[in-house]
């Protein structure tokens, strides 16, 4: 008899209606955003990417790797999320890097989440160089 009461209390909780939550435009916040962020082929990102790559492979994997080119660069997604989170830009494509392998890249440029919430922040991931796996599998929770 247990077993029915306990079914009846979950349809009722199935049924009745979740209150949606209200969305606010990231650019009507109190704090707001403006949405200006660069582009995927910008040259100060891919730079940028460039540099933290080569840092992160030298301090924590002992290895001389650096990207030589990128190639092939293309906006995935503009603010998957929704227009009341940061606004986020996807991009994927390839670099070559200094071992003469060519590479898929994802990465996400992002309003305001530099260094202390000053301008643009990057996450990315290099297929098959995420050796502590923070994006894996194969680099999918880079991508939108």
């Amino acid at each position: 008899m247990k077993w029915v009461a306990a079914a009846l209390v979950t349809c009722a909780m199935l049924a009745t209606p979740v209150m949606a939550r209200e969305i606010t435009p990231a650019e009507q916040r109190q704090h707001p955003y403006d949405a200006s962020i660069p582009g995927c082929d910008d040259s100060v990102v891919l730079g940028h990417i460039a540099s933290k790559f080569s840092i992160k492979e030298g301090r924590f994997w002992q290895s001389p790797l650096t990207i030589l080119t990128f190639e092939r660069i293309q906006q995935t997604a503009w603010r998957p999320n929704g227009l009341d989170f940061i606004p986020r830009r996807y991009c994927s494509g390839a670099v070559v890097t200094s071992d003469g392998i060519k590479r898929r890249i994802d990465y996400s440029i992002r309003e305001d989440l530099g260094f202390i919430g000053l301008g643009f922040g990057t996450e990315w991931c290099v297929d098959g160089l995420d050796r502590n796996y923070a994006y894996a599998p194969q680099c999918k929770q880079a991508r939108p």
